[in-house]
């Protein structure tokens, strides 16, 4: 089985990208291998952000393939905010004060003026040419919190497509309709092809 080195150390991204991809690849993320230098996302888009992982990662191993994705919420009434700062909105990786920052700085809005997106740009290196795939997820922010699964922005997230929050959603379903697991589905047509 071909292995893929995840370019990542969220363990919630690690698990949820091995139950999309079932199987098919044996996907080892960056918790299980040393010598990774702490990884700089300093670009100014979802897809630099995912190449600059890929690159760092594949460096160190030329020889695996390599994936490595940006993901971000999206939310109009923000301007695109939190977008490529998603993780760090409220600080280092805190995802419940990323939440609750959010919450504020929407607080009153109208539920119609809630608009967002989570969007998913993922970077596979390795196959004699570099891969890029996307997936989008439509939804609205909630005024509150609603259910204890999945993670970061996921109890506030509102998806069109299940009629709950991702927060409420069992892996299962949220893995057939996540963002993620729409750019993975892409990533995989696009390896067969």
């Amino acid at each position: 089985m071909q292995r893929i080195i995840f370019a990542t150390k969220n363990r919630g991204k690690s698990q949820e990208a091995a139950s999309i991809l079932n199987g098919r690849f044996d996907l080892i993320d960056l918790n299980h291998l040393s010598n990774i230098p702490e990884i700089v996302e300093n670009g100014s888009s979802f897809l630099e952000n995912a190449e600059i992982k890929a690159k760092t990662t594949a460096q160190l191993y030329p020889n695996d393939l390599v994936m490595a994705e940006d993901t971000g919420l999206c939310i109009d009434a923000l301007n695109g905010r939190p977008g490529i700062y998603s993780a760090r909105y409220a600080g280092d990786h805190n995802d419940q004060a990323n939440v609750e920052k959010v919450l504020k700085e929407l607080k009153g809005l109208p539920t119609e003026k809630r608009s967002a997106h989570f969007t998913t740009i993922i970077v596979l290196l390795g196959l004699k040419k570099e891969i890029i795939a996307k997936g989008i997820s439509e939804g609205t922010i909630l005024d509150h919190q609603e259910g204890l699964d999945g993670f970061g922005y996921d109890p506030i997230f509102y998806s069109h497509d299940l009629g709950k929050s991702f927060g409420q959603a069992s892996e299962k379903e949220k893995d057939s309709i996540s963002h993620r697991a729409k750019a993975l589905k892409d990533l995989i047509s696009q390896i067969k092809a």
